[in-house]
């Protein structure tokens, strides 16, 4: 699917992404979602793909909040650099650990719901116009919103599936 340029193509590819990646974990049985990944993966299971994604919902919520107020939101997270993303997704992955995958899943709902309706405020000049608001510097919203939702329910779908070969 080409990258969204519209908003209605933003809100659509999140939402299929979503539904298909959501069928795809419930077509799997307990036993099947519960197994461990083959080595190799950070997230090692079906409930540490979803949390990851559920955290990554919570960044772009947060840096649009503070962004928004003016402020320059610390990203990708406090501490954090994006040459240090491993080090931030392998504490993403401690922080969930016992976590519930039910819980999980409800969690990852409400946080899809929230950046879908933080994507349904805006006009498609908001969103993909470069430069627009300060806290995202030389590109655009959609990028980030993009990398946080499309392309990561992508990623999640191809790791799953990939696993369970």
């Amino acid at each position: 699917m080409p990258k969204p340029k519209t908003k209605t193509e933003l809100l659509e590819a999140g939402q299929s992404g979503f539904k298909t990646l959501m069928e795809l974990v419930n077509s799997y049985s307990t036993e099947e979602v519960e197994t461990d990944f083959p080595k190799g993966t950070l997230n090692r299971n079906t409930r540490d793909v979803l949390t990851h994604l559920h955290q990554w919902h919570l960044f772009i919520l947060d840096w649009y909040a503070v962004g928004m107020k003016g402020e320059k939101p610390n990203m990708p997270a406090e501490g954090y650099t994006w040459l240090t993303l491993p080090a931030l997704n392998k504490k993403i992955w401690q922080d969930y650990q016992s976590m519930e995958l039910e819980t999980a899943k409800t969690l990852l709902n409400k946080s899809f719901k929230q950046a879908q309706a933080l994507i349904t405020k805006h006009t498609d000049e908001e969103l993909f116009e470069k430069k627009n608001y300060k806290w995202t510097g030389s590109t655009s919203l959609a990028v980030y919103l993009i990398s946080n939702t499309v392309s990561h329910y992508n990623w999640a779908i191809k790791l799953i599936k990939n696993a369970k070969k």
